[in-house]
């Protein structure tokens, strides 16, 4: 399945108003696409779609709400005539131990991140069936490992990844001409840890390696045209869920490690982060205490196999001309 030119594009992006949404917004107008941003922080929202002009409209919207999700859908049809691409990006996580997190906040964050992404892909997939396009959901890596410190956050992203796995069989076997991606990012720095609610009794992190949010944008908008059924985006994360496939239990042995990695130095910033309102919106990236990748090769050769199988090639033809030219050199 191939869909219409960048270009030509409609594409609705919920959690726009922070991280990987706010990258993609920017990136996809930069491309040429016509964007429709939804989130909660309705001043950054303004903001924002005012910066990229005429061809922006946003919706203040919780997606944990079906009739705010249609809302969004309706008025890219009222703006745009339609969309092509929609993208569930919207999400938050909370750190603590499971046994100590609030009933509420259970209820909060799955309504977010689980509930978020039923509600829009359900009203997207309703408007692509008669037109064709491409439904994005953004997972992780969680969708595939657990976390201690982030077992909440890692419970919705394995249940978002059962549903959209479930929906795209059932769209394939109605003929439907819609394409669904899951993408499976790694640690992104975005502002997603101050943004958390935290029970711990340091300020959150996410463990190395970390990766840009450009390179999530960009493996968005790469499957809005080229789709692909899963991608991951940092080959650390691809790494460590290999790993954990091969050998499980040593993976769970790694819990104390993993703990140590997604705690700061520092006190809590603040606690209570944007679970339950929206706070510290706007921002595309955050703060982490550790070096960020510049670019992950392990993603853009996913995207790209038949130009890296041509430049390996081209490398391993060049490497045998020279080791040709050094065995005929006389001594």
């Amino acid at each position: 399945m191939r869909h219409k030119p960048l270009r030509e594009q409609v594409i609705v992006v919920t959690g726009a108003s922070s991280g990987i949404g706010l990258v993609t917004v920017r990136m996809a107008v930069e491309r040429g696409a016509r964007v429709v941003l939804a989130a909660r922080s309705e001043d950054v929202l303004a903001r924002v779609a005012a910066e990229l002009g005429d061809r922006a409209v946003h919706v203040v919207a919780d997606v944990g709400q079906r009739e705010d999700v249609q809302a969004i859908a309706d008025k890219a049809i009222a703006k745009f005539g339609g969309f092509d691409t929609w993208v569930n990006v919207a999400g938050l996580t909370v750190y603590g131990l499971l046994r100590e997190i609030a009933y509420e906040d259970y209820q909060r964050l799955i309504q977010t991140n689980l509930w978020g992404t039923v509600n829009g892909s359900l009203v997207a997939v309703e408007h692509l069936r008669k037109r064709g396009g491409a439904l994005i959901n953004v997972g992780s890596i969680a969708s595939d490992l657990a976390f201690p410190f982030q077992g909440l956050y890692a419970t919705s992203k394995h249940a978002v990844k059962g549903f959209t796995d479930t929906l795209r069989m059932e769209l394939i076997a109605g003929g439907a001409p819609v394409s669904v991606t899951l993408v499976k990012p790694a640690s992104i720095d975005t502002p997603l840890p101050q943004r958390a609610r935290n029970y711990m009794d340091r300020e959150p992190t996410l463990p190395p390696p970390i990766y840009p949010p450009q390179e999530v944008a960009d493996a968005i908008l790469h499957a809005a045209v080229h789709p692909q059924r899963d991608i991951f985006v940092g080959g650390g994360g691809k790494f460590f869920v290999m790993g954990k496939e091969f050998a499980p239990g040593a993976y769970d042995e790694l819990a104390p490690a993993i703990i140590a990695l997604q705690k700061r130095s520092e006190r809590p910033r603040n606690p209570q982060g944007a679970l339950h309102a929206p706070r510290e919106a706007g921002k595309e990236r955050g703060d982490p205490p550790v070096y960020v990748m510049r670019t992950s090769a392990y993603t853009r050769a996913t995207l790209h196999p038949l130009a890296t199988t041509g430049i390996a090639v081209g490398l391993a033809a060049t490497a045998a001309l020279l080791l040709r030219r050094r065995a005929k050199r006389p001594y």
